[in-house]
């Protein structure tokens, strides 16, 4: 690993994880509704909108800012040896298969357990309920994409990519757990019922991770379970 790359411990990375968490919550609790109120516009295209330039963006200059300071620019060198973005492999495709089965089944198990012990509920937090897309509504998708593609890259590059590798130097073997605990915490925003289904997908996205060295892995999990499961509720098919 690179001489130039130091630990993240505990603190370092909970003062990272925990402002994160603490803007999504009062960007969403506060920012969200209130422009949906006053413009009547639904408060998922807000979503895309504050969540993309609001949350996702600043992590990404957060990166950037903690490259900087470590004294890397963006090279190749940079994006293969500092980030871990490297050419994926087919052991790493294999990790990403069955991570995806196991994160599925186990998401499925998770919320029909919550649904036979809890009753029948919404899983979504309220800034991201909205009825499948109907004519004249499309155009969310065109909202949705860009969005999308922050999200993903926003996590991924400062979670995956830059903190990860620091975060192993303090934590070892037991970096994935750490790892996805902070990274639960950034979602506390989504409300406990969308946050215990996303344990799987935090602590076995993480513990691949740590297996595979390969941020490209994160980003092709992160973005198949995100990107068509949204299509999905798109279109109503689930």
């Amino acid at each position: 690993m690179d001489s130039k790359i130091k630990k993240l411990g505990l603190l370092s990375s909970f003062a990272i994880y925990i402002p994160a968490a603490i803007l999504m919550f009062c960007l969403t609790k506060y920012v969200i509704p209130y422009l949906s109120i006053i413009t009547g516009q639904e408060t998922i295209l807000f979503w895309f909108i504050v969540g993309g330039l609001g949350v996702f963006l600043p992590l990404i200059l957060t990166g950037f800012f903690i490259l900087k300071s470590e004294g890397y620019s963006i090279t190749r060198e940079t994006l293969i040896d500092r980030l871990r973005f490297r050419k994926i492999t087919k052991k790493d495709l294999l990790w990403i298969f069955a991570g995806l089965i196991l994160v599925g089944l186990l998401s499925v198990i998770i919320m029909k357990s919550m649904t036979l012990f809890l009753g029948k509920f919404n899983h979504s937090p309220s800034f991201m309920i909205f009825e499948p897309l109907t004519k004249g509504r499309y155009w969310l998708l065109l909202v949705w994409f860009p969005y999308w593609i922050l999200n993903i890259l926003g996590e991924e590059f400062l979670w995956r990519g830059v903190m990860f590798p620091r975060q192993e130097i303090a934590f070892g073997k037991y970096t994935w757990l750490i790892h996805g605990f902070g990274w639960g915490i950034f979602h506390i925003a989504f409300g406990w019922q969308l946050l215990i289904t996303l344990i799987p997908l935090i602590f076995i996205q993480s513990y691949i991770i740590q297996k595979t060295k390969n941020t490209w892995v994160g980003v092709i999990m992160h973005g198949a379970l995100n990107g068509p499961s949204f299509i999905a509720i798109c279109f109503g098919l689930i």
